[in-house]
């Protein structure tokens, strides 16, 4: 049988990891095969004209299944290729555009032309893969992308939890004066009088989980009631507490208390999956599909450089996100706490993903300080260096300029002006110091959090108050922000490490933090 390699998937160990040997040849293991969009061009087009900021009717859940969830044929190539190689479907999801096959290593091995390994990482050994998956000559139009053979781990969450004084090199920064409730913000960030009723806001979560007694204690301590809160298993994962407020529980409990603090009214769906790659695209797809649920806003908290992924799987998480605008739901993503590099140590910048997809909207993060009543200082999240913390933000090496970024330019650390040439990040900011942090309480634990994994939340909590206020999806957003700089407080004072904020946008807090009744005053939003 010829094959030939998919476009994309190429995979390198990771840096560091050493090879112990093959993987064992009796594991199994379930693998996502993506499938192309039923007439893509239709909905290129759709969101072409999104993006050129026309407002459309949004799609149905149902609506988009039809016109462009798998069709029979290219289901029936994929049974036929799963039989042929002793593979069983598990699961079959048009909409979604995934079928899943499970298999032992050996048999993997046999269909996708890999040679499976189990490598050792400072991280923790898992199970990876060089080189290209092969596919045969009948599945090359039809599958986007071959994900979960290798099951590293995928991306990190992105919150920072405050600790003891330390020294600030910042120069834009000011001296911490308290931190907040998510209420509080919401207060000073002058959003609209709502409480998201009607809606349903979806959580992507990698591991860790929830304890409902926590949540109980934490929203009445608030005085409000607990927001109906909805475990959604994906690919076998559950909500499993670890106890450790410093994990993946920290990342899994901010979601939850900032957006259900913000819109207390929104039924709020936590989605959890595998922290691979396979796990997390099919946490994300589960939710922008979820017919039971139905959220109008997602919260993204988790990512990692650009650099990191393959391109089969951006291809597949962007993919998935121009699903979700065609049917009116507005994906936000934490931008990442590391600065200008992400957290790779090259010598050049990098920005996250999956915020550095056009069709996301990318979180950033500021320094916030307050009165009672109002905001008293703003700049640039940024604690000195990016192992201590900073905002996230620069340019896309893998996706283009939109047309809603035209004409905007970057200035670096040292003043210098350059044009966009592709996607620059982040598109919107708010608090995420976590000297100027958050109040939650997590596993029993009241601490202060920061970190662009609380800018997601409140910004999804602040899109669900406005969808409630004008009972539409707000959807595609950018095109309709970027016009309208006097919906946001510009933030002109900072730098990430290798960008400098200035007026308008900027590579460190994009347009800058919410004012929210004005933004929910936008025509079309």
């Amino acid at each position: 049988m010829t094959r030939y390699p998919l476009k994309g998937s190429e995979r390198k160990l990771l840096p560091g990891a050493r090879v112990l040997g093959s993987a064992d040849p009796n594991e199994r293991l379930e693998v996502s095969l993506i499938l192309r969009t039923a007439d893509q061009p239709a909905l290129r087009e759709r969101i072409a004209r999104l993006a050129r900021g026309e407002r459309l009717a949004p799609l149905s859940r149902e609506e988009f299944a039809r016109a462009h969830g798998s069709k029979e044929p290219d289901l029936a190539a994929v049974r036929e290729f799963a039989r042929a190689h002793g593979l069983a479907v598990v699961q079959e999801h048009a909409a979604r555009h995934t079928v899943v096959l499970a298999g032992t290593v050996t048999q993997m091995n046999a269909a996708f032309g890999t040679q499976l390994l189990r490598c050792e990482h400072a991280t923790g050994t898992y199970r990876g893969r060089q080189g290209a998956v092969q596919l045969p000559e009948g599945l090359q139009e039809i599958v986007v992308a071959v994900l979960g053979l290798d099951n590293r781990p995928q991306a990190r969450p992105h919150f920072r939890i405050k600790s003891g004084p330390r020294k600030r090199k910042s120069r834009a920064a000011t001296p911490p004066a308290t931190s907040f409730t998510p209420v509080q913000l919401a207060s000073l960030y002058n959003f609209p009088a709502s409480e998201g009723q009607g809606q349903c806001i979806g959580l992507i979560e990698l591991g860790g989980g929830y304890r409902p007694q926590d949540l109980q204690a934490y929203f009445g301590a608030l005085g409000l009631s607990a927001p109906s809160v909805t475990a959604v298993s994906v690919d076998h994962a559950v909500n499993r507490p670890t106890g450790d407020s410093a994990g993946p529980d920290g990342e899994v409990v901010l979601d939850i208390e900032v957006s259900g603090a913000i819109a207390p009214a929104a039924n709020l769906a936590v989605y959890f999956a595998p922290n691979t790659d396979a796990g997390f695209l099919d946490a994300v797809t589960t939710a922008i599909h979820d017919t039971i649920n139905q959220p109008s806003v997602l919260s993204i908290s988790w990512g990692s450089a650009e650099s990191a992924w393959t391109q089969q799987a951006m291809t597949a998480m962007d993919q998935a996100f121009q699903a979700a605008l065609a049917m009116g739901i507005t994906v936000c993503v934490a931008a990442g706490d590391s600065g200008s590099t992400d957290g790779v140590a090259d010598g050049s910048n990098h920005v996250d993903f999956p915020a550095s997809s056009p069709h996301a909207l990318a979180c950033g993060g500021t320094s916030l300080n307050a009165t009672q009543t109002a905001i008293s200082s703003e700049v640039v999240w940024n604690d000195g260096n990016p192992a201590a913390g900073a905002t996230g933000g620069g340019v896309s090496s893998i996706f283009a300029l939109p047309p809603w970024q035209d004409g905007l330019s970057t200035t670096s650390a040292q003043g210098a002006r350059t044009p966009l040439t592709n996607r620059g990040v982040p598109d919107v900011a708010a608090d995420a110091d976590p000297n100027t942090g958050y109040q939650v309480l997590v596993d029993g634990v009241n601490a202060v959090f920061g970190g662009t994994s609380a800018v997601a939340p409140l910004w999804a909590g602040l899109l669900a108050r406005i969808n409630a206020i004008t009972a539409r999806r707000a959807g595609y957003v950018q095109p309709l922000l970027y016009p309208h700089n006097g919906g946001f407080r510009d933030i002109t004072r900072g730098n990430n490490g290798g960008y400098q904020a200035s007026a308008g946008w900027d590579a460190c807090t994009g347009l800058g933090s919410p004012k929210g009744q004005q933004l929910a005053a936008i025509q079309g939003l």
